[in-house]
């Protein structure tokens, strides 16, 4: 699982060879989640209401950037990681 940040316990990553829509994963404790890049909305799993909110908030700030990742990890190419919720 490459990991592209990490913030309150939160671990977010994108896969290779994942399937489409363009999504991400967030790890808390034991759960695990996806969340759509272009919808910014859960798709698969579930969190914490709290949890789904800070990754949300997150994602809001970073949707660009993890669109490029996407399509890194797409091209099987390394991530750039990515900045932490503050």
């Amino acid at each position: 699982m490459p990991e592209i940040c990490r913030f309150f316990g939160i671990i977010i990553a994108l896969y290779y060879n994942d399937h489409e829509p363009p999504h991400f994963h967030a790890k808390y404790g034991e759960q695990v989640s996806a969340f759509s890049i272009s919808e910014l909305k859960l798709i698969e799993g579930s969190l914490p209401k709290r949890i789904i909110s800070l990754v949300l908030e997150w994602a809001f700030e970073h949707r660009e950037e993890l669109m490029q990742d996407w399509n890194l990890a797409m091209a099987k190419k390394p991530l750039h990681k990515i900045a932490p919720l503050a």
